[in-house]
């Protein structure tokens, strides 16, 4: 894709510096960026979810500014309680995490996520991890203790710099295991022991495995280089993973910077309470694909600024699906002009501006629903068919409007309870009872319709009808 960095000012909201700063890749013909992906070992929920659009979103945006973007999300599949949901299933560990990496990509296609350039797994990386922490430990940053090796926090002066925490609520917050082979309270597991029946690989300090922290660290040196432009995150793993990684990594490659930008999404609730499994609140993806377009979900989820906690809310969703009613119900109305689908030379300036600043979703959509609004009262050929490669345009960069109007409005991906043959009868036999002034033949119909779960609109060009929201 062209370039269109000489257009555009991206400014992004940097978690280390807490500023919106003006966004300048170390090398604009490679500009990296690096997310945390699932611990698979179960169905990903919608707070997952929230990282995998965001970044996303702006992965979209970058290809647009920069000539060369390689996007990392990585898959953690060697973790403790992957380990453990295994043994309670009796079945080897790569059945849950292949099983589960695979739903969360099917899942996180639903919702109009692309994927990465790169998605490295934590067990193909054990040798750069053991090299890292090999460094580390050479270099006085990390020890060997009790079979495990730990880093050394208060080897790093600029230990809590990302997070902005003191001493005390670091070591409260990272709910630290207290072992007497710490040096300090602080210090985290590199690499920990693994028993017989526990997977292991062989290293310096016998058999283990690593310790979390250490697998992203060693992921990004291995895919992408000691220095990124963009690490991004939900705000929940600010501290202590992106803080350790932050640490490990800076003092792994002598005090390089590790990533120029921090980005991190708010927090999703759900109904204004916290999402917990104790009060059993929480909204698995793979079960909201099954009442609702992904595209519905993912508008629900970039209605509301990245940086800020979104409170999630069935009446929410129901609204997602009205406004993409509205955006695809312009298209359809724009169906007697053409525009390429997916074309890139039609996205208004306004639309880019905003997303430009720090990633602005809502001021984004509202600029497509003014489009929306402009298209539906256009009636000159030549503007309605730049409206229409406005809004198909400004929806590829944003991940919206992705399908035909008539299939969206068919069910997109919810099937009806009756088949498309059968709803065109009724609505046929429903206009001939209307012809006829038979209104309560044609009110039976519709009831019928409605019974079925379909929603019918009358207008000038005739009747239409949808796969009600």
């Amino acid at each position: 894709m062209n370039s269109e960095k000489s257009s555009y000012t991206l400014t992004l909201y940097n978690s280390l510096t807490r500023r919106k700063e003006v966004f300048e890749p170390l090398d604009p013909q490679r500009v990296t960026m690096y997310v945390c992906g699932p611990t698979v070992y179960n169905y990903a929920h919608i707070g997952n979810a929230r990282p995998a659009v965001v970044f996303d979103v702006l992965a979209r945006l970058l290809r647009r500014l920069y000539p060369h973007v390689v996007y990392a999300r990585n898959i953690t599949d060697i973790e403790d309680k992957i380990i453990k949901a295994a043994a309670e299933q009796g079945v080897p560990i790569s059945e849950v995490t292949e099983k589960y990496a695979d739903i969360y990509r099917a899942d996180m296609g639903t919702l109009g996520v692309l994927s990465p350039d790169i998605e490295p797994l934590a067990t193909e990386t054990i040798d750069g991890m053991i090299s890292m922490i090999s460094r580390l430990v050479e270099s006085g940053h990390a020890y060997e203790a009790d079979g495990h090796v730990l880093f050394n926090v208060p080897s790093d002066a600029e230990y809590g710099a990302l997070s902005g925490r003191d001493r005390d609520d670091m070591i409260a917050g990272a709910r630290v295991e207290v072992a007497p082979y710490k040096k300090d309270p602080a210090d985290f597991v590199l690499w920990k022991p693994s028993a017989a029946d526990q997977p292991g690989w062989e290293s310096p300090w016998g058999r283990g495995r690593p310790g979390w922290h250490i697998e992203c660290s060693a992921m990004i040196e291995k895919h992408l280089g000691e220095t990124i432009d963009i690490h991004g995150g939900g705000i929940d793993l600010q501290f202590p993973h992106h803080e350790n990684e932050l640490a490990q990594s800076t003092c792994a490659h002598g005090g390089k910077t590790f990533a120029r930008f921090w980005l991190h999404n708010g927090f999703v609730n759900i109904e204004k309470e916290k999402m917990s499994k104790s009060i059993g609140n929480v909204l698995l993806v793979h079960d909201l694909i099954k009442e609702a377009p992904g595209e519905a979900i993912r508008l629900a989820l970039l209605n509301g600024h990245y940086r800020q906690p979104l409170d999630w809310t069935a009446e929410g969703l129901a609204q997602a699906r009205r406004m993409l009613d509205r955006l695809y119900g312009a298209l359809r109305g724009l169906a007697d002009v053409k525009a390429e689908r997916g074309a890139n030379d039609g996205v208004p300036p306004v639309f880019m501006e905003a997303l430009c600043d720090d990633l602005n979703t809502p001021k984004a959509l509202a600029v497509l629903f003014d489009l929306a609004s402009r298209a539906n009262s256009e009636t000159d050929l030549g503007t309605r068919a730049q409206l229409k490669s406005e809004l198909i345009g400004a929806g590829a960069v944003i991940g919206l409007l992705q399908m035909d109007p008539e299939e969206w409005f068919a069910g997109a991906g919810l099937g009806p309870n009756i088949e498309a043959e059968e709803i065109e009868k009724l609505i046929a036999a429903r206009n001939a009872a209307r012809k006829e002034k038979n209104f309560a033949e044609a009110d039976r119909i519709r009831d019928e319709l409605v019974e079925n779960g379909i929603q019918i609109e009358d207008g000038p060009q005739g009747t239409s009808w949808r796969v009600a929201g």
